[in-house]
């Protein structure tokens, strides 16, 4: 059963539509509804937060060019729209933006830019955008997927189309702007990746491709920093179709991802995959569990993976899920309209444990909206980035950091640099080793939510 038709093409057009659990005593929460002035329509992004405490997204279109948005908002939903686009700097930002090490954020427009097909940029917290690279067709065009930080700080990424043959790229970028095309897809390697990369413990790269491959149903693979791709996995419609989300390399080690067709009914799966390739379909929804699910998933503090499906559930307009790494799933909201509609971002845990995401439309003025979903998990602390070399500055974000402060990585004790109620900047110890970061503050002790990797 196909669905693809749905959602195919460069223009999106949304669309409404094994049982599950049904959880109890989630406390749902629409912060923001967009009216189109301040943004209108976000897509595949998923929040991130800054070092400031704010979470920061974009918006496809709206703005005071229709052209779409940056945002800023904080945790109890105060929208400020910091950048609008005009065209020169790009337009249809369809990705989220990464915070990179410097502090800064960093994304895509899917066209605009010099050569209309498309950019790269950068913007301060306050709104200062510099686009860094325009992509012309022959390095890639209509970038849908964000962006990754690499461990050795360059960034990483992929372009739907153009490239040697036309059917989308890999890419790695200085800091500087400076663009290589890393690899060229070819159709039997698959073509059209909508999603970003993930760097796995093993400093290789991790993506996935929309379509073709042996079976025309889309494809993973892992490529190397120098460029060198390996496919690892093609989609035969019984295990999944269309992998449009990112990969997420959970605590075991595994990737789990999402594909927005096929399984074993038709309206997609959640499968997960050895670094190796070997895939398992752990979840093939039912339209009541919810149907196409686009966005990645996320693995939160409790050890369960959460995210999206754009349609489906009890309302038809979507759903929150919560996946255990071996199957169970358990829908913890559906979504009816005015709380939002097709939600096809993903989520982001905040540092104050809540889980925070978009919709795409739906709401008060049916442009989307931003909400919080608390499930009655703690606060905890993440580092930027979360692997480095002793002496590298490491940025830790956290909620209500006062108080006398400490910092230790898996026990070893480091000095702190600058210190706010949001964020700790401080380096890697001498002596350091793999573990847990642990920061002191406020009269508590709060906790990584991965182990932070030391690099020889």
């Amino acid at each position: 059963m196909n669905h693809r038709a749905a959602w195919s093409g460069a223009c999106i057009v949304l669309f409404s539509s094994v049982s599950a659990a049904i959880a109890p005593a989630q406390t749902f929460t629409t912060l923001v509804s967009f009216n189109g002035t301040d943004g209108f329509q976000p897509f595949y992004i998923s929040l991130v937060q800054g070092a400031d405490g704010n979470f920061y997204g974009t918006t496809y279109a709206g703005g005071a060019n229709a052209d779409g948005t940056v945002f800023k908002m904080t945790p109890a939903g105060s929208l400020t729209t910091i950048h609008s686009f005009a065209g020169a700097d790009g337009i249809y930002p369809y990705a989220g933006l990464l915070l990179a090490t410097d502090g800064n954020l960093y994304g895509t427009t899917n066209e605009g830019g010099a050569n209309g097909y498309g950019t790269i940029f950068k913007t301060s917290p306050a709104g200062t955008l510099t686009t860094l690279h325009s992509f012309d067709g022959t390095d890639g065009s209509y970038p849908i997927g964000g962006l990754v930080q690499g461990s050795g700080g360059s960034f990483y990424g992929t372009a739907n189309t153009g490239g040697a043959n036309g059917y989308g790229t890999v890419f790695r970028m200085a800091p500087g702007g400076t663009l290589s095309t890393l690899h060229s897809f070819d159709l039997s390697d698959g073509a059209y990746p909508w999603s970003g990369l993930v760097e796995a413990a093993n400093g290789i790269f991790y993506g996935t491709t929309n379509g073709i491959g042996s079976s025309s149903y889309g494809t993973t693979f892992a490529i190397a920093a120098d460029g060198t791709l390996t496919t690892l996995h093609n989609f035969d419609l019984t295990d999944g179709a269309y992998p449009e989300g990112s990969l997420f390399q959970g605590s075991n080690g595994a990737f789990y991802g999402t594909t927005f067709d096929g399984g074993s009914i038709g309206y997609g799966t959640i499968f997960r995959m050895t670094p190796k390739g070997a895939l398992t379909s752990v979840h093939s929804f039912a339209l009541s569990d919810g149907e196409y699910p686009v966005a990645p998933v996320i693995q939160a503090t409790d050890g369960n993976f959460y995210g999206t499906t754009r349609g489906g559930g009890a309302g038809g307009d979507g759903t929150i899920f919560k996946i255990t790494p071996e199957g169970a799933l358990t829908t913890l909201h559906g979504f009816e309209g005015p709380d939002g509609n097709a939600p096809t971002g993903g989520l982001v845990q905040g540092t104050d444990g809540n889980l925070y995401g978009t919709t795409s439309s739906g709401g008060a003025d049916n442009a989307g909206t931003v909400f919080k979903l608390s499930v009655g998990l703690g606060p905890f602390v993440k580092t930027v980035p979360t692997s480095g070399k002793v002496g590298e500055t490491v940025r830790i974000l956290g909620t209500d950091l006062t108080g006398p402060v400490s910092v230790t990585f898996a026990g070893t004790p480091a000095e702190i640099a600058f210190a706010s109620s949001s964020e700790i900047v401080t380096a890697v110890p001498p002596g350091a080793a793999t573990g847990k970061v642990q920061v002191s503050a406020a009269g508590r002790t709060l906790v990584s939510n991965v182990a932070f990797r030391v690099t020889p």
